[in-house]
Protein backbone atom coordinates (compact mmCIF):
# COMPACT_ATOMS: atom_id res chain seq x y z
CA UNK A 1 0.00 0.00 0.00
CA UNK A 2 1.06 3.37 -1.52
CA UNK A 3 2.24 5.68 1.79
CA UNK A 4 2.40 9.19 1.00
CA UNK A 5 4.62 11.21 3.31
CA UNK A 6 3.93 14.52 4.60
CA UNK A 7 5.85 17.64 4.72
CA UNK A 8 6.02 20.69 6.94
CA UNK A 9 7.62 23.75 5.14
CA UNK A 10 10.20 25.63 7.32
CA UNK A 11 10.84 28.94 5.18
CA UNK A 12 8.75 31.15 7.14
CA UNK A 13 9.96 29.75 10.68
CA UNK A 14 13.38 27.78 11.19
CA UNK A 15 15.01 28.13 8.09
CA UNK A 16 15.78 32.08 8.39
CA UNK A 17 16.27 31.27 12.38
CA UNK A 18 18.58 28.76 11.37
CA UNK A 19 20.28 30.72 8.62
CA UNK A 20 19.56 34.40 8.94
CA UNK A 21 18.63 35.31 12.92
CA UNK A 22 15.29 35.36 12.23
CA UNK A 23 14.90 38.52 10.30
CA UNK A 24 12.15 37.84 7.50
CA UNK A 25 10.02 40.59 7.36
CA UNK A 26 6.37 40.24 6.85
CA UNK A 27 6.63 42.04 3.79
CA UNK A 28 9.44 39.49 2.42
CA UNK A 29 6.98 36.67 2.92
CA UNK A 30 3.60 38.69 1.43
CA UNK A 31 4.77 37.74 -2.14
CA UNK A 32 4.75 34.20 -1.50
CA UNK A 33 1.96 32.71 0.58
CA UNK A 34 -0.88 32.67 -1.87
CA UNK A 35 1.84 30.17 -4.09
CA UNK A 36 2.91 28.41 -0.81
CA UNK A 37 -1.14 27.57 0.39
CA UNK A 38 -1.65 25.66 -2.82
CA UNK A 39 1.35 23.49 -2.67
CA UNK A 40 -0.33 20.28 -0.62
CA UNK A 41 1.72 20.40 2.40
CA UNK A 42 0.85 19.30 5.92
CA UNK A 43 1.52 22.62 7.64
CA UNK A 44 3.76 25.68 7.01
CA UNK A 45 6.40 26.57 10.09
CA UNK A 46 5.53 29.96 10.83
CA UNK A 47 5.32 31.68 14.00
CA UNK A 48 6.97 31.05 17.25
CA UNK A 49 10.36 29.90 18.21
CA UNK A 50 12.47 33.62 18.23
CA UNK A 51 9.96 35.15 15.57
CA UNK A 52 8.27 36.56 18.14
CA UNK A 53 11.05 38.42 20.14
CA UNK A 54 12.42 38.90 16.60
CA UNK A 55 9.11 40.96 15.64
CA UNK A 56 9.08 43.16 18.51
CA UNK A 57 12.90 43.75 19.31
CA UNK A 58 14.34 44.29 15.61
CA UNK A 59 11.52 44.48 13.25
CA UNK A 60 8.51 46.39 14.79
CA UNK A 61 6.13 44.28 13.91
CA UNK A 62 2.95 43.41 16.09
CA UNK A 63 3.72 39.15 16.66
CA UNK A 64 -0.12 38.87 16.56
CA UNK A 65 -0.75 41.14 13.28
CA UNK A 66 1.68 39.05 11.25
CA UNK A 67 -0.10 35.68 12.73
CA UNK A 68 -3.41 37.35 11.22
CA UNK A 69 -1.70 38.11 8.43
CA UNK A 70 -0.44 35.09 7.47
CA UNK A 71 -3.69 33.39 8.33
CA UNK A 72 -5.61 35.77 5.77
CA UNK A 73 -3.20 34.15 2.91
CA UNK A 74 -3.15 30.45 4.29
CA UNK A 75 -6.74 29.43 4.39
CA UNK A 76 -5.87 25.39 2.87
CA UNK A 77 -2.65 25.14 5.01
CA UNK A 78 -2.54 24.64 8.51
CA UNK A 79 0.28 27.04 10.13
CA UNK A 80 2.40 25.53 13.00
CA UNK A 81 4.43 27.15 15.64
CA UNK A 82 7.09 25.86 17.97
CA UNK A 83 6.26 26.53 21.45
CA UNK A 84 8.92 26.11 24.73
CA UNK A 85 6.52 24.79 26.97
CA UNK A 86 6.31 26.47 30.52
CA UNK A 87 9.05 29.02 28.59
CA UNK A 88 6.36 30.15 26.14
CA UNK A 89 8.58 32.14 23.65
CA UNK A 90 10.47 34.07 26.50
CA UNK A 91 13.38 32.14 28.19
CA UNK A 92 11.90 31.70 31.88
CA UNK A 93 8.88 29.90 32.82
CA UNK A 94 5.88 30.94 33.28
CA UNK A 95 2.81 30.86 35.34
CA UNK A 96 -0.34 28.32 33.92
CA UNK A 97 -2.51 31.12 33.67
CA UNK A 98 -0.11 32.84 30.72
CA UNK A 99 0.70 29.57 29.42
CA UNK A 100 -3.47 29.09 28.91
CA UNK A 101 -4.01 32.33 27.58
CA UNK A 102 -1.10 32.37 25.15
CA UNK A 103 -2.16 29.19 23.70
CA UNK A 104 -5.59 29.57 23.33
CA UNK A 105 -4.49 33.80 21.42
CA UNK A 106 -2.41 31.81 19.05
CA UNK A 107 -4.87 29.38 18.11
CA UNK A 108 -7.57 32.27 18.10
CA UNK A 109 -5.40 33.97 15.66
CA UNK A 110 -4.82 31.02 12.76
CA UNK A 111 -2.13 28.73 14.51
CA UNK A 112 -3.63 25.20 13.80
CA UNK A 113 -0.51 23.02 14.78
CA UNK A 114 1.68 23.27 17.75
CA UNK A 115 5.02 21.87 18.36
CA UNK A 116 5.61 21.99 21.95
CA UNK A 117 8.89 20.65 24.04
CA UNK A 118 10.85 21.39 26.64
CA UNK A 119 14.78 21.65 27.20
CA UNK A 120 15.14 18.81 29.18
CA UNK A 121 12.09 16.89 28.01
CA UNK A 122 10.79 16.93 31.37
CA UNK A 123 7.35 16.52 30.73
CA UNK A 124 6.09 18.08 33.60
CA UNK A 125 6.98 21.32 32.02
CA UNK A 126 4.55 20.07 28.87
CA UNK A 127 1.74 19.60 30.63
CA UNK A 128 -0.38 22.76 31.03
CA UNK A 129 0.68 23.98 27.30
CA UNK A 130 -0.74 20.67 26.04
CA UNK A 131 -4.18 20.66 28.02
CA UNK A 132 -4.60 24.19 26.49
CA UNK A 133 -3.70 23.31 22.82
CA UNK A 134 -6.74 20.44 23.24
CA UNK A 135 -8.46 22.35 25.21
CA UNK A 136 -9.17 24.84 22.17
CA UNK A 137 -8.67 23.01 19.37
CA UNK A 138 -5.75 22.81 17.86
CA UNK A 139 -2.76 20.11 16.91
CA UNK A 140 -0.92 18.77 19.74
CA UNK A 141 2.74 17.84 18.47
CA UNK A 142 4.60 16.78 21.69
CA UNK A 143 8.14 17.03 21.15
CA UNK A 144 11.41 14.76 22.21
CA UNK A 145 14.38 17.16 22.01
CA UNK A 146 17.03 14.20 20.60
CA UNK A 147 20.64 14.35 22.01
CA UNK A 148 23.22 11.57 22.95
CA UNK A 149 24.48 10.30 26.11
CA UNK A 150 24.42 6.86 28.11
CA UNK A 151 21.15 7.46 29.56
CA UNK A 152 19.44 9.14 26.06
CA UNK A 153 19.02 5.53 24.70
CA UNK A 154 16.55 4.81 21.61
CA UNK A 155 14.50 3.13 25.10
CA UNK A 156 14.56 6.47 26.81
CA UNK A 157 13.13 8.25 24.11
CA UNK A 158 10.43 5.69 23.03
CA UNK A 159 9.16 5.42 26.27
CA UNK A 160 9.26 8.69 26.48
CA UNK A 161 7.08 8.61 23.05
CA UNK A 162 4.43 6.70 24.60
CA UNK A 163 4.10 8.91 27.80
CA UNK A 164 3.44 12.01 25.76
CA UNK A 165 0.95 10.07 23.53
CA UNK A 166 -1.11 8.99 26.84
CA UNK A 167 -1.12 12.28 27.79
CA UNK A 168 -2.96 13.68 24.82
CA UNK A 169 -0.74 13.97 22.01
CA UNK A 170 -1.99 14.27 18.70
CA UNK A 171 1.48 13.72 16.25
CA UNK A 172 4.98 12.83 18.21
CA UNK A 173 7.87 15.63 17.12
CA UNK A 174 11.48 14.04 17.05
CA UNK A 175 13.50 17.14 17.08
CA UNK A 176 17.21 16.66 16.23
CA UNK A 177 18.15 20.25 16.67
CA UNK A 178 21.80 19.71 16.62
CA UNK A 179 21.46 16.96 13.42
CA UNK A 180 23.56 14.38 15.86
CA UNK A 181 20.58 11.63 14.96
CA UNK A 182 22.34 9.47 12.19
CA UNK A 183 20.28 7.43 9.76
CA UNK A 184 20.34 3.93 11.23
CA UNK A 185 19.59 5.37 14.23
CA UNK A 186 16.72 7.34 12.96
CA UNK A 187 15.54 4.19 11.48
CA UNK A 188 15.64 1.98 14.58
CA UNK A 189 14.34 4.84 16.56
CA UNK A 190 11.12 5.43 14.33
CA UNK A 191 10.44 1.65 14.12
CA UNK A 192 10.75 1.21 17.58
CA UNK A 193 7.82 3.74 18.51
CA UNK A 194 5.64 2.52 15.07
CA UNK A 195 5.59 -0.34 17.48
CA UNK A 196 4.19 1.25 20.61
CA UNK A 197 2.01 4.12 19.41
CA UNK A 198 -1.28 4.12 18.06
CA UNK A 199 -1.66 3.87 14.41
CA UNK A 200 -3.17 7.36 14.15
CA UNK A 201 -0.36 9.02 16.23
CA UNK A 202 2.03 10.80 13.00
CA UNK A 203 5.57 10.52 13.85
CA UNK A 204 7.17 14.22 12.61
CA UNK A 205 10.63 14.22 12.31
CA UNK A 206 12.61 17.18 12.47
CA UNK A 207 16.81 17.44 11.14
CA UNK A 208 18.98 19.77 9.93
CA UNK A 209 21.53 19.54 7.89
CA UNK A 210 24.69 21.11 9.59
CA UNK A 211 26.54 18.13 9.13
CA UNK A 212 25.83 16.51 6.03
CA UNK A 213 23.63 14.16 7.36
CA UNK A 214 19.89 15.62 6.76
CA UNK A 215 18.77 13.92 3.91
CA UNK A 216 20.06 10.25 4.55
CA UNK A 217 18.34 10.81 8.06
CA UNK A 218 15.22 11.93 6.39
CA UNK A 219 15.03 9.20 4.14
CA UNK A 220 15.53 6.26 6.82
CA UNK A 221 13.19 7.54 9.01
CA UNK A 222 10.65 7.63 5.87
CA UNK A 223 11.74 3.96 5.29
CA UNK A 224 10.71 3.14 8.98
CA UNK A 225 7.54 4.37 8.24
CA UNK A 226 7.61 8.47 9.62
CA UNK A 227 4.55 9.96 8.60
CA UNK A 228 6.01 13.68 8.71
CA UNK A 229 8.91 15.19 7.82
CA UNK A 230 10.67 19.14 8.01
CA UNK A 231 12.09 20.33 5.34
CA UNK A 232 12.71 24.40 3.90
CA UNK A 233 12.94 25.56 0.51
CA UNK A 234 16.10 25.13 -1.27
CA UNK A 235 16.66 29.40 -1.24
CA UNK A 236 17.13 28.73 2.66
CA UNK A 237 17.77 25.72 3.25
CA UNK A 238 20.52 23.11 3.88
CA UNK A 239 23.28 23.99 5.94
CA UNK A 240 22.37 24.67 9.74
CA UNK A 241 18.69 24.90 8.55
CA UNK A 242 16.63 22.02 7.29
CA UNK A 243 17.32 19.68 4.04
CA UNK A 244 16.13 21.20 1.03
CA UNK A 245 12.49 20.75 0.01
CA UNK A 246 12.70 19.93 -3.59
CA UNK A 247 15.42 17.31 -3.21
CA UNK A 248 13.70 15.41 -0.75
CA UNK A 249 10.08 15.89 -2.80
CA UNK A 250 12.33 14.64 -6.21
CA UNK A 251 13.92 11.94 -4.39
CA UNK A 252 10.46 10.07 -2.90
CA UNK A 253 8.34 11.20 -6.43
CA UNK A 254 7.24 8.05 -8.10
CA UNK A 255 8.23 5.60 -5.08
CA UNK A 256 5.29 4.48 -2.47
CA UNK A 257 6.18 7.63 -0.24
CA UNK A 258 5.77 10.10 -3.10
CA UNK A 259 4.65 13.34 -1.66
CA UNK A 260 2.09 14.40 -4.12
CA UNK A 261 4.07 17.78 -4.43
CA UNK A 262 4.44 19.20 -7.45
CA UNK A 263 8.41 20.55 -8.06
CA UNK A 264 7.36 22.45 -10.93
CA UNK A 265 5.07 24.60 -8.30
CA UNK A 266 7.91 25.27 -6.18
CA UNK A 267 10.30 27.08 -8.36
CA UNK A 268 8.87 30.60 -8.83
CA UNK A 269 8.67 30.94 -4.75
CA UNK A 270 12.11 29.06 -4.01
CA UNK A 271 13.21 31.93 -6.69
CA UNK A 272 11.30 34.48 -4.60
CA UNK A 273 13.04 33.55 -1.52
CA UNK A 274 16.64 33.35 -3.64
CA UNK A 275 15.82 37.02 -3.91
CA UNK A 276 15.02 37.54 -0.21
CA UNK A 277 18.18 35.59 0.54
CA UNK A 278 20.07 38.16 -1.00
CA UNK A 279 18.81 40.70 0.72
CA UNK A 280 18.99 39.09 4.11
CA UNK A 281 22.52 38.61 3.16
CA UNK A 282 23.08 42.16 2.23
CA UNK A 283 21.77 43.91 5.41
CA UNK A 284 24.34 41.25 7.32
CA UNK A 285 21.75 39.06 9.04
CA UNK A 286 23.13 36.08 6.39
CA UNK A 287 26.16 34.72 6.53
CA UNK A 288 27.10 32.55 3.51
CA UNK A 289 29.08 29.93 5.74
CA UNK A 290 26.18 29.02 7.47
CA UNK A 291 25.28 26.86 4.18
CA UNK A 292 28.41 25.20 4.68
CA UNK A 293 28.68 21.53 5.73
CA UNK A 294 30.38 21.39 9.42
CA UNK A 295 31.19 18.57 10.71
CA UNK A 296 32.81 19.52 14.16
CA UNK A 297 29.16 18.38 15.35
CA UNK A 298 29.83 14.76 14.54
CA UNK A 299 33.12 15.28 15.96
CA UNK A 300 32.34 16.97 19.80
CA UNK A 301 28.66 16.46 19.64
CA UNK A 302 28.31 20.35 20.06
CA UNK A 303 25.53 21.98 17.67
CA UNK A 304 26.78 24.71 15.17
CA UNK A 305 25.26 27.43 17.03
CA UNK A 306 26.83 26.46 20.42
CA UNK A 307 30.29 26.07 18.69
CA UNK A 308 30.24 29.74 17.43
CA UNK A 309 29.11 31.07 20.73
CA UNK A 310 32.05 29.46 22.71
CA UNK A 311 34.79 30.40 20.00
CA UNK A 312 33.06 34.24 20.64
CA UNK A 313 33.28 33.89 24.24
CA UNK A 314 36.75 32.70 23.99
CA UNK A 315 37.72 35.81 21.84
CA UNK A 316 36.38 38.28 24.12
CA UNK A 317 38.47 37.07 26.79
CA UNK A 318 41.64 36.93 24.06
CA UNK A 319 41.80 33.34 24.80
CA UNK A 320 40.89 31.37 21.54
CA UNK A 321 43.92 29.11 22.13
CA UNK A 322 41.83 27.09 24.79
CA UNK A 323 39.05 26.27 22.24
CA UNK A 324 40.13 22.52 22.00
CA UNK A 325 40.47 22.47 25.97
CA UNK A 326 36.84 23.91 26.54
CA UNK A 327 35.41 21.56 23.74
CA UNK A 328 37.28 18.76 25.53
CA UNK A 329 35.30 20.16 28.94
CA UNK A 330 31.89 20.44 27.34
CA UNK A 331 31.17 16.45 27.72
CA UNK A 332 32.33 16.22 31.11
CA UNK A 333 30.10 19.35 32.64
CA UNK A 334 27.43 18.18 30.89
CA UNK A 335 27.60 14.72 32.44
CA UNK A 336 28.31 16.58 35.72
CA UNK A 337 24.99 18.19 35.44
CA UNK A 338 22.60 15.17 34.49
CA UNK A 339 23.21 15.46 30.73
CA UNK A 340 20.77 17.79 29.56
CA UNK A 341 20.06 18.11 25.71
CA UNK A 342 22.15 20.83 24.22
CA UNK A 343 19.26 22.84 22.83
CA UNK A 344 18.28 26.87 24.48
CA UNK A 345 18.69 27.05 27.32
CA UNK A 346 20.80 24.47 28.99
CA UNK A 347 23.95 24.58 25.45
CA UNK A 348 24.27 28.33 26.44
CA UNK A 349 24.47 27.15 30.30
CA UNK A 350 26.89 24.00 29.92
CA UNK A 351 28.86 25.67 27.23
CA UNK A 352 29.23 29.20 29.43
CA UNK A 353 30.52 27.36 32.44
CA UNK A 354 32.39 24.99 30.55
CA UNK A 355 34.59 28.45 29.64
CA UNK A 356 35.16 29.50 32.69
CA UNK A 357 36.41 25.87 33.97
CA UNK A 358 38.67 26.35 31.68
CA UNK A 359 39.89 30.03 32.04
CA UNK A 360 39.55 30.34 35.62
CA UNK A 361 42.06 26.97 35.71
CA UNK A 362 39.87 25.41 38.46
CA UNK A 363 36.74 23.44 37.51
CA UNK A 364 33.31 25.01 39.36
CA UNK A 365 35.38 27.99 40.82
CA UNK A 366 33.55 30.27 39.17
CA UNK A 367 29.50 29.54 38.16
CA UNK A 368 26.73 31.50 36.79
CA UNK A 369 23.34 31.36 38.11
CA UNK A 370 22.09 29.65 35.63
CA UNK A 371 24.48 26.72 36.37
CA UNK A 372 23.61 27.20 39.78
CA UNK A 373 19.74 27.19 38.52
CA UNK A 374 19.81 24.27 36.36
CA UNK A 375 21.89 21.60 39.37
CA UNK A 376 18.91 23.60 41.92
CA UNK A 377 16.06 22.35 39.63
CA UNK A 378 14.69 25.72 38.43
CA UNK A 379 14.38 24.48 35.09
CA UNK A 380 12.72 20.83 35.41
CA UNK A 381 13.93 17.65 36.40
CA UNK A 382 17.77 16.75 34.63
CA UNK A 383 17.96 13.52 32.67
CA UNK A 384 20.23 11.76 35.25
CA UNK A 385 21.05 12.39 38.41
CA UNK A 386 24.20 15.33 38.63
CA UNK A 387 27.53 14.97 40.07
CA UNK A 388 26.52 14.73 44.10
CA UNK A 389 30.27 16.61 44.54
CA UNK A 390 29.63 19.27 41.63
CA UNK A 391 25.83 19.67 43.64
CA UNK A 392 27.73 20.11 47.00
CA UNK A 393 30.08 22.91 45.20
CA UNK A 394 27.87 25.13 43.56
CA UNK A 395 24.70 24.92 45.36
CA UNK A 396 25.54 24.18 48.26
CA UNK A 397 22.87 24.70 51.34
CA UNK A 398 20.57 25.73 48.89
CA UNK A 399 16.99 23.84 48.80
CA UNK A 400 16.76 21.50 45.66
CA UNK A 401 13.32 22.06 43.68
CA UNK A 402 12.05 18.48 43.01
CA UNK A 403 8.61 19.86 42.09
CA UNK A 404 7.60 21.18 38.93
CA UNK A 405 9.10 24.71 38.78
CA UNK A 406 5.97 26.28 37.95
CA UNK A 407 4.28 25.02 40.82
CA UNK A 408 5.79 27.77 42.75
CA UNK A 409 4.55 30.54 40.24
CA UNK A 410 1.58 32.31 41.76
CA UNK A 411 -0.83 33.57 38.64
CA UNK A 412 0.33 36.59 36.42
CA UNK A 413 -1.58 37.38 34.15
CA UNK A 414 -4.05 40.10 35.83
CA UNK A 415 -0.72 41.69 37.12
CA UNK A 416 0.80 42.04 33.49
CA UNK A 417 -2.71 43.72 32.17
CA UNK A 418 -2.36 46.58 35.08
CA UNK A 419 1.26 47.14 34.10
CA UNK A 420 0.18 48.07 30.78
CA UNK A 421 -2.89 49.53 30.85
CA UNK A 422 -1.54 52.68 29.47
CA UNK A 423 -0.48 50.68 26.49
CA UNK A 424 -3.41 48.34 25.80
CA UNK A 425 -5.33 47.79 23.27
CA UNK A 426 -5.77 44.22 23.06
CA UNK A 427 -5.76 40.99 25.25
CA UNK A 428 -2.18 40.05 22.82
CA UNK A 429 -0.17 43.13 24.58
CA UNK A 430 -0.38 41.71 27.68
CA UNK A 431 0.84 38.24 26.31
CA UNK A 432 3.74 40.19 24.36
CA UNK A 433 4.97 42.00 27.42
CA UNK A 434 4.75 38.86 29.84
CA UNK A 435 7.03 37.60 27.48
CA UNK A 436 9.13 40.41 26.42
CA UNK A 437 8.55 43.07 28.86
CA UNK A 438 10.75 45.98 28.22
CA UNK A 439 11.45 44.98 24.60
CA UNK A 440 7.26 44.75 24.59
CA UNK A 441 7.01 48.70 25.98
CA UNK A 442 9.40 49.99 23.43
CA UNK A 443 7.84 48.29 20.62
CA UNK A 444 4.29 49.74 22.49
CA UNK A 445 5.77 53.34 22.69
CA UNK A 446 7.27 53.14 18.63
CA UNK A 447 3.41 52.04 18.05
CA UNK A 448 1.52 54.52 19.81
CA UNK A 449 4.16 57.17 18.39
CA UNK A 450 3.66 56.17 14.78
CA UNK A 451 -0.36 56.27 15.40
CA UNK A 452 -0.88 59.53 16.89
CA UNK A 453 2.42 60.99 15.51
CA UNK A 454 3.39 61.89 19.21
CA UNK A 455 6.70 61.41 20.65
CA UNK A 456 5.32 59.62 24.00
CA UNK A 457 8.41 60.16 25.73
CA UNK A 458 7.55 63.63 25.08
CA UNK A 459 3.81 63.88 25.51
CA UNK A 460 2.10 63.77 28.76
CA UNK A 461 1.16 60.82 29.99
CA UNK A 462 -2.26 61.72 31.18
CA UNK A 463 -3.50 63.67 28.43
CA UNK A 464 -1.38 62.83 25.71
CA UNK A 465 -0.50 66.34 24.73
CA UNK A 466 3.28 67.96 24.60
CA UNK A 467 4.76 69.94 28.13
CA UNK A 468 5.17 73.39 26.77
Amino acid sequence: MAKKVLITDTILRDAHQSQAATRMTMDQMLPALDALDEIGYYSLEAWGGATFDSCLRFLNEDPWERLKTLKSHLKNTPIQMLLRGQNLLGYKHYSDDVVEKFVEYSIKNGVKVIRVFDALNDVRNLETAMKAIKKYGGICEATICYTTSPVHTNEYFVKLAKELEDKGADNICIKDMANLLLPYTAYELVSAMKKVLKPETKIHLHTHNTTGTGDMVNLKAVEAGCDIVDTALSALGNGTANPATEAFVATLAGTEYDTGIDLTKLVPITNHFKGVATELEKSGSLNPNVRKVDVNTLIYQVPGGMLSNLMNQLKQQGKLDKLDEVLAEVPNVRKDCGYPPLVTPSSQIVGTQAVLNVISGERYKMVTKEFKGLLKGEYGKLPAEPDAEVVKKVVGDDKIITCRPADLIEPEYEKYKAEIAEYYTKEEDVLSYALFNEVAINYFKWRLANKKAVDKDLADGKDNVYPV
